[in-house]
């Protein structure tokens, strides 16, 4: 069964995709169906953010926001000036949903409840007339030359003058890509928690630091580091800081195995001569306290008691008994303290990869194909991830409106 070929598709029904699909229902005429592999749409939108769904980054200049992408910013610079976090707001709140800032500029609905965003897009796709394809998972796209052939793993096969290929990080949205003549950059996990080693660190999961400077070796490279909050977790380290870094360093990180050294200063807000005097102080007018029950810094109880007895000072040793060496590694251990990173974890609040479609064959103004005419992309399937934070959620939200804009463009004059 061949269905109508006057009609735009769109593959994928996760944020880019509905998005997408929404804006172009809304400028154009033509029937928009929007296909679903899964029993339910928008799956990653309802779990992400701990289930608030962190819709965007209060971010509003467009040069700053670029630099939340450690792959696709330069890329996005011009797609961000004509939808940002602002218009994401604006066409929330259009639609009924408010949304709220919090300290680290965070941007999640003041519901609390990521399933207000799911039910306003799934409205608003109704309310503009698309049709849900649920449970219809894709087996292949054909070329023709009067627009797509979409052939479901049910046998039916769907014509349209117009595609949107927003199968986020799915292996049949890059085979897709690849099919029809696309270079895909190989899709490396990106955001993710370090393993460490070393069980008495383990043993602190749950401890948290509001700000460390977390430094990250790998082989030859170039040093990467970031500051932030860090997380001691059962596996090693978590946080915004970390996850930032894993990010930055996806690629590298996956060609050397997830084998590198960190370096973690504690005190980031503190210069070396102020760390030297602060503990020198503490000799002086805590000498009978032991060292270990005792931290002159803002620093939790277990973290300062792991990093004493990292720092080789006897159980019991009083503050008075510092000696110059223990000072020394004491402070070594404060500052720049070292370890190994063997492995990674998942952070289960984000799934992002790092890959796609690469970004040179796709025309940003318009989210169109530079190999194929009629095709187009948004979300995840492109070579373009964001730190944690909103950013991920933002670029979706951009893509998706740029190419459903462009699309209903095209159709009117086709």
């Amino acid at each position: 069964m061949v269905q109508r070929a006057r009609q735009i598709l769109v593959i994928g029904g996760g944020a880019a995709g509905f998005f997408g699909a929404i804006a172009a229902a809304e400028s154009s005429d033509l029937p928009v169906i929007l296909f679903e592999a899964g029993r339910e749409p928008l799956t990653k939108v309802r779990i992400s953010g701990g289930g608030r769904c962190n819709v965007t980054h209060a971010c509003f200049d467009p040069a700053v926001l670029t630099q939340f992408y450690p792959r696709g910013g330069k890329a996005l610079r011009g797609a961000l000036t004509r939808f940002q976090p602002k218009d994401t707001i604006a066409w929330f709140q259009n639609r009924g949903v408010s949304l709220k800032t919090e300290a680290d500029g965070r941007m999640f609905p003041t519901t609390d409840d990521s399933g207000t965003i799911v039910d306003c897009l799934l409205q608003q796709a109704l309310q503009m007339g698309v049709t849900l394809k649920t449970r219809a998972p894709v087996a292949a796209v054909n070329r023709l030359e009067s627009g797509y052939e979409v052939v479901l793993k049910s046998g039916e096969r769907w014509l349209g003058d117009r595609l949107l290929l927003a199968t986020g990080s799915s292996p049949l949205g890059y085979q897709i890509a690849r099919q029809l003549g696309h270079t895909i950059e190989p899709p490396v996990p990106s955001l993710f928690t370090f393993t460490i080693p070393d069980a008495d660190l383990r043993s602190l999961a749950g401890v948290a630091v509001e700000s460390a400077c977390v430094r990250l070796r790998i082989a030859d490279a170039k040093p990467l580091e970031q500051t932030g909050p860090v997380l001691i977790t059962h596996w090693g380290f978590s946080g915004p800081a970390v996850l930032k870094l894993s990010a930055w360093a996806a690629r590298l990180l996956h060609d050397q195995h997830y084998q590198a050294t960190l370096n973690i200063n504690w005190l980031p807000q503190d210069k070396l001569d102020q760390i030297q005097q602060t503990l020198s102080v503490a000799k002086v007018q805590h000498g009978k306290r032991a060292i270990a029950n005792y931290t002159p810094f803002p620093l939790p109880r277990r973290l300062w008691e792991y990093l004493v007895n990292r720092a080789h000072i006897p159980a019991g040793h009083r503050w008075a008994e510092l000696s110059k060496q223990h000072l020394h590694h004491l402070i070594v251990e404060l500052t720049r303290g070292e370890f190994l990173l063997r492995g990674k974890g998942v952070f289960k609040e984000e799934f992002v990869t790092c890959g796609g479609v690469a970004l040179k064959e796709v025309d940003f103004r318009t989210m169109e194909s530079r190999l194929c005419p009629g095709l187009y992309f948004a979300g995840e399937v492109l070579d373009i991830d964001g730190v944690t934070g909103g950013f991920n959620f933002q670029s979706a939200w951009t893509t998706g409106w740029i190419a459903g804009k462009a699309i209903a463009v095209a159709s009117k004059s086709s």
